[in-house]
């Protein structure tokens, strides 16, 4: 077997593998925090969480399709490491800009719903009373 296919065959494995451990721990420990961004909504949570996930999902799969290609032929095993290495590298900090993008943008939300939750009063006015003569 040609080594560009078998660094290509190892690249794919890799990269999917990581993509899907990424998102399965992004699912898990994400659904908390969303569940706090919607104020406890859990089926507005889950129905968020998947769809960010399936988003993660496109969007690193994607491309990892993309960067597969190479512009030259990897003549031996030291090759397949440096070709390796570059693309793994790669992926992996689109990997982890993807998630610092997902947390902030949800951090954002939540911050905007807490300043909301305090600003509305704990009970709406019932009357009003009239300033005293020495204030």
């Amino acid at each position: 077997m040609d080594r560009t296919v078998i660094a290509y065959v190892i690249y794919l494995v890799v990269s999917i593998a990581l993509t899907i451990w990424v998102a399965r721990t992004l699912s898990r420990n994400g659904r908390i925090f969303l569940a706090d961004v919607l104020r406890g909504n859990e089926k507005l949570a889950d129905a968020v969480n998947h769809l960010l996930v399936v988003g993660f999902y496109l969007v690193n799969l994607g491309f990892v399709a993309l960067y597969l290609s190479d512009d030259g032929t990897v003549l031996d095993t030291r090759g397949i490491f440096e070709a390796l290495s570059t693309k793994l590298g790669v992926v992996l900090l689109v990997l982890g800009v993807m998630h610092l993008g997902n947390v902030y943008v949800l951090n954002k939300i939540r911050r905007r719903g807490v300043l909301e939750r305090e600003q509305m009063p704990p009970v709406t006015p019932q009357d009003w009373v009239a300033p005293s003569a020495g204030a």
